[in-house]
């Protein structure tokens, strides 16, 4: 007769793999701890020369019957545990001195590596703190008068109105979610009406260096900002064309809105299908900011020379008068649309400064036809005979040694390119603003001005440094500035005002969050100047005076 084969019991493990249980002959046999410090180099070694550290030879060393076995070694297991924070972490090179030490030999500012003229101070002076508690004291009363730009505390803005108890907010639209919004199908746009008159564009400025310099002078010109509801052309336009009306620095404000820092507002009036983005009366939205974006904003507050309010009107100021100097002043040669500038009176035509009107509309789908204001700020003859329309916009220097800027009078002629990355990385909102503008107006050129102070303690007196031009479509690939998501971003806000109720509401950048805020605000929001300006008898038209 054959053998007979008893097959072996075999463990099914479904949830894991290894045995299921414990075999018999190991049932009542103690668990024999380890080491997490020893290395494993083999699965199983019955050599006894695994562990090469003398103190743990004879460890686990089997010697049956000893009751060193299955010793839990208390001491030895919590020497072994590894801790993976540690407060005293070596600093980095450049923290200890070393750079600073060089920077000194050269000069003693230790800008190589970042640092201003109190971080090398305070690290000339660290070295010597264990001399005793004079050199101690010493050292705290220079750190409290340079203070290292890296410790300074973020200043809490305020916001550019005052929220009431009574507005309530709507929607909430973040930054992160803003800036993947596209809308690459936006059709060339289509002109509606022409208006106003421009000057040429004085080509000499163009041989302006820093060596060349040239003074920048007072133009007395008046310059209208008209807002939404208050132009003429775009009441009459409200009964033809279009649903959504605006201007375009107002639509340049929300387009590039996931670059800005200070807080800025724009009101919307929804009434029946027709939306109206306009701005204050009492705003400052069309003051020019300055190094808004920068690591280290301005901070000085009241009447300081650099504050944010004051460095805003000194570029606002430089900006107008340098637009106006570089036009040639001939009334009788000036380039002029069909139609004459809407906010024109006859008894100041020689003293507004000439700017060309377009009034174009462009069709963001959905039935939303957007219908705007841009502008031309003077033309250029070209050597081929075509006129290019330009706009002419300023970047001032007000103090390269607190605005982490390179001075311009050493690097301008020769590192223009490093002059205008730093201008890019200080003022992005702002440039991005204008590019946006030349873009919606349809301009040929944007030409950009260098101005700086002949004084950095005096903010009155100017002098030209030299002047750049591009193409604004150029332009917008070298600042990043992608025109689908500006209009992703400017669609989504008409889409969410457009299913609100009739009625008024606001648009507020938060001063200290990357967020902007819409309000339902009442109707009468924002109108007691013109409600008292009607009461005495004045001409509802003062608003457009403004």
């Amino acid at each position: 007769m054959a053998a007979e084969f008893i097959a072996p019991v075999i463990q099914d493990n479904p949830d894991g793999w290894g045995p299921c249980d414990v075999p018999e002959q190991f049932r009542d046999m103690p668990y024999q701890p380890f080491s997490k410090g020893d290395r494993l180099g083999k699965v199983s070694d019955w050599t006894g020369a695994t562990y090469q550290d003398r103190r743990y030879a004879t460890k686990y060393t089997s010697t049956f019957g000893s009751q060193q076995q299955y010793a839990y070694y208390h001491e030895d297991d919590e020497n072994t545990f590894k801790q993976v924070f540690k407060a005293n972490v070596p600093k980095p090179p450049y923290q200890r001195g070393r750079y600073m030490r060089n920077a000194r030999m050269r000069g003693g500012r230790g800008r190589g590596m970042g640092a201003g003229r109190g971080d090398s101070h305070l690290q000339v002076l660290g070295r010597g703190n264990k001399r005793g508690d004079n050199k101690w004291q010493k050292q705290n009363q220079q750190q409290r008068r340079w203070p290292s730009r890296y410790q300074q505390q973020q200043k809490i803005r305020d916001a550019s109105v005052t929220v009431r108890p009574d507005w309530k907010i709507v929607e909430e639209m973040d930054f992160p979610r803003l800036q993947e919004l596209s809308l690459p199908t936006v059709a060339e746009p289509k002109d509606l009406m022409l208006c106003g008159a421009m000057e040429y564009y004085d080509k000499t400025y163009d041989r302006v260096t820093v060596k060349n310099e040239k003074k920048l002078e007072r133009v007395d010109r008046i310059f209208h900002k008209v807002t939404t509801t208050d132009d003429p052309i775009i009441r009459q336009l409200t009964k033809s064309e279009g649903n959504v009306f605006a201007t375009d620095v107002i639509l340049a404000t929300l387009m590039c809105c996931t670059r800005s820092v200070y807080s800025w507002d724009i009101v919307v009036q929804k009434i029946g299908d027709k939306l109206f983005f306009d701005k204050r009366d009492d705003s400052e939205f069309d003051l020019l900011t300055v190094s808004e974006t920068s690591i280290e904003p301005p901070q000085d507050e009241g009447n300081s020379l650099n504050s944010p309010r004051l460095l805003s009107l000194e570029a606002t100021f430089i900006n107008h008068n340098f637009s106006q100097q570089v036009l040639v002043s001939d009334k009788k040669k000036r380039y002029t649309f069909p139609n004459e500038s809407p906010f024109l009176d006859e008894d100041e035509e020689d003293e507004v400064a000439p700017v060309g009107y377009r009034y174009r509309c462009w069709d963001l789908g959905n039935n939303i036809k957007l219908v705007a204001r841009t502008e031309h700020d003077a033309v250029l003859q070209m050597q081929s005979g075509e006129v290019n329309f330009i706009n002419i916009k300023t970047l001032n220097e007000w103090d390269s040694r607190i605005s982490n800027g390179v001075d311009w009078r050493q690097k301008l002629d020769s590192q223009r390119g490093a002059v205008l990355a730093n201008e890019l990385r200080c003022n992005a909102f702002k440039l991005a603003k204008w590019t946006c503008q030349a873009l919606l107006a349809g301009s040929d050129q944007i030409k950009f001005g260098y101005v700086s102070r002949v004084n950095v303690r005096d903010s009155s007196k100017h002098v030209i440094l030299g002047t750049e031009q591009f193409k604004p479509h150029e332009f917008a690939n070298q600042i990043n500035l992608s025109m689908d998501n500006a209009w992703g971003i400017l669609r989504c806000i008409i889409d969410i005002c457009m299913n609100l109720k009739d009625g008024k509401y606001l648009i507020m950048k938060n001063p200290n969050k990357q967020v902007i805020d819409l309000y339902d605000i009442p109707d009468t929001t924002f109108e007691s100047e013109e409600e008292d300006n009607t009461e005495d008898g004045k001409n509802g038209d003062t608003q457009n005076e403004k």
